[in-house]
C-alpha cells in the first residue's frame, strides 16, 4: 500500500496563511492540545482507520471468499458409483450375473475447467479492485472529514476570540456611558452584538461536536471519543490541469479500474458459456457378478456423452445474455470516463478558485479590515466617527477571517477528490505531472500564482 503522501507535497508548497486574530482579541490557550493536520497525523487516522472500518473488513472478507472460489475449481468432478441388481431368470442371472455395479468420471475436456478457472480468478480481481476503491474512498472521505473537523475548529476559535472582544468593547461603552460619552443605544447595539455572538458560538460548539461524531465513526471509535483541536495546513499551490493529468486517472482511478476489473469478469463468463454448449463426456467402468457363487461374469467399458439437441436455443440465449453483460460494462467504463474527464477539469477550476481566493484574503482582504477596524476603534474612541462604524468594521474582518479559512478547507477537500480521482497515495506522482516541461503546453489559464 501506498504511503498517503499526497499531503507531504501540497503542505510542503503551501504559503504559511494562518489568518490573524482581530485587535483585542484574546491570544489563543496556550495549554490547549492543538494538532495540525499534518501528513504524519493523516497517515495514522488512515491506518486506524484501515484497521478498523468494519466495512473495510467486509470488504476484505468479500476477497477471500473471491480467493477461496478460485482454489474450489475442479478440474476432476467426483466419480460417480453404481450399484445395482438385476431380476430375471435363475439360469440367466447364473450365466450374464445378477450384481451389477460401476463407476463413472466425467472427464475434463474442451477447456472448460480451465475457463472456470479463469472466470473465478477474473472474479477474485475484481473484488481486489474494489477493496482497494473502497479503502481509498474511505481515505478521502476521512481526509475531507478532518479538514471540515478543523474548520469547525477555526470558526469555535474566531467565535470566541470575535466574543472576547465584544466584551471588552461592551465594558467600554458602558463605562462611556457612565460618563456621558456614549448613548444607550451604544450600549443596547453592543450588547445585543455580544448576545448575537454567544448564541452563535454555542451552535459552533454543537456543530464541531457533530463533526468530531462523523469523524469518530469513519475510524470506528466511540462517538463521544475526544478530539485535539485541529487546525487547518497553509494555501497548497496550484495544481494545473493537464493532458498527463487526464491519462494518469484514466489508468489509475480506482472505481475506473473496478469497471475495468468488471469487464474483464463478464468477458470470463462469456468464454465459459460459449463452452458450456459442447456436450459433457464421462467415462466409466461396469462390471457383473453372479450372488450364487461370487464369481465374476463380465465387464464392460461405458462412454457416455449428453446430447444438446433440445436446447440449442437455450444455449444461445445464454450467450446473448453474457455478451449483454460484456455490452453493458463496457458502455459504463465509457461514460465513467468521460464524467472522470469532466470531473478532473472541474476539480482544477475549483481547487484554483479556492487558492485564490485564500491567496486574496490573506494578502489584501485580512490586512484591510484590520487597518480598518483599528482606524474606526480610534475614531470611535476620539469620538470622531459613530460606533455603527466600529461594528461595520467588526463584522467585515470577522467576515474575512471566516472566508479565508472556509477557502483553505475548501482546497483541501478538493485536493483530497482530486487524489481520489487520479488514484494517488503518492502526490509526487502528481508533482512530476504538474512541473515537467512537456505539460506546460498543455496547462490552462485556470491557475495563478500569488
Amino acid at each position: 500500500m501506498k504511503a498517503y503522501a499526497l499531503w507531504i507535497l501540497i503542505i510542503s508548497e503551501g504559503l504559511v496563511g494562518a489568518a490573524p486574530g482581530g485587535p483585542g482579541s484574546p491570544p489563543p490557550d496556550a495549554g490547549s492540545d492543538r494538532r495540525q493536520l499534518t501528513p504524519a497525523y493523516l497517515n495514522e487516522l488512515a491506518e486506524e482507520l484501515r484497521q478498523n472500518h468494519p466495512a473495510l473488513a467486509a470488504a476484505r472478507q468479500r476477497t477471500n471468499a473471491a480467493a477461496a472460489a478460485v482454489g474450489a475449481v475442479r478440474t476432476w468432478e467426483d466419480p460417480l458409483a453404481r450399484i445395482g441388481g438385476m431380476a430375471a431368470s435363475e439360469r440367466m442371472r447364473a450365466e450374464e450375473g445378477d450384481l451389477i455395479y460401476g463407476i463413472e468420471q466425467k472427464l475434463p475436456l474442451f477447456g472448460k475447467p480451465r475457463l472456470a478457472r479463469q472466470a473465478a480468478q477474473a472474479g477474485l480481481a475484481t473484488a481486489s479492485a474494489e477493496l482497494q476503491y473502497r479503502e481509498q474512498v474511505l481515505r478521502s472521505e476521512l481526509a475531507k472529514q478532518a479538514f471540515r473537523t478543523a474548520l469547525a475548529d477555526e470558526v469555535l476559535r474566531i467565535g470566541r476570540e470575535d466574543l472576547g472582544w465584544l466584551e471588552v468593547m461592551v465594558a467600554a461603552v458602558e463605562a462611556r456611558y457612565r460618563s456621558g460619552q456614549a448613548t444607550l443605544v451604544d450600549v443596547l447595539q453592543l450588547q445585543n452584538e455580544r448576545s448575537r455572538r454567544a448564541t452563535q458560538l454555542e451552535t459552533d460548539r454543537e456543530l464541531l461536536a457533530q463533526e468530531r461524531v462523523a469523524l469518530n465513526r469513519l475510524v470506528n471509535r466511540a462517538l463521544d471519543s475526544p478530539w485535539p483541536t485541529l487546525e487547518l495546513p497553509p494555501v497548497a499551490g496550484p495544481v494545473p490541469y493537464s493532458q498527463k493529468l487526464v491519462d494518469f486517472a484514466l489508468k489509475f482511478e480506482p472505481r475506473l479500474r473496478v469497471l475495468q476489473r468488471e469487464t474483464g469478469e463478464a468477458e470470463a463468463a462469456l468464454e465459459l458459456t460459449r463452452r458450456q454448449r459442447l456436450p459433457e463426456v464421462s467415462a466409466g467402468l461396469e462390471a457383473r457378478n453372479s450372488t450364487g457363487d461370487g464369481s465374476f461374469r463380465q465387464g464392460m467399458v461405458v462412454l457416455s456423452v449428453n446430447l444438446p439437441w433440445f436446447n440449442r436455443g437455450k444455449y444461445r440465449s445464454d450467450i446473448q445474455r453474457e455478451e449483454a453483460r460484456v455490452a453493458a460494462t463496457r458502455h459504463e467504463r465509457e461514460d465513467y470516463e468521460l464524467a472522470l474527464r469532466e470531473e478532473l477539469r472541474g476539480l482544477t477550476v475549483r481547487i484554483d478558485a479556492a487558492r485564490r481566493e485564500a491567496l486574496s484574503y490573506q494578502s489584501e482582504i485580512l490586512p484591510r479590515s484590520q487597518t480598518a477596524l483599528a482606524s474606526a476603534r480610534a475614531g470611535w474612541e476620539s469620538g470622531r466617527n459613530p460606533l455603527r462604524d466600529l461594528l461595520d468594521a467588526r463584522r467585515m474582518l470577522l467576515d474575512a477571517r471566516l472566508g479565508e479559512s472556509r477557502a483553505r478547507a475548501e482546497q483541501y477537500q478538493r485536493l483530497t477528490d482530486l487524489v481520489l480521482c487520479c488514484g494517488l497515495g503518492d502526490l509526487e506522482a502528481l508533482d512530476m505531472l504538474r512541473v515537467l516541461p512537456s505539460d506546460l503546453s498543455s496547462q490552462t489559464s485556470t491557475s495563478t500564482k500569488p
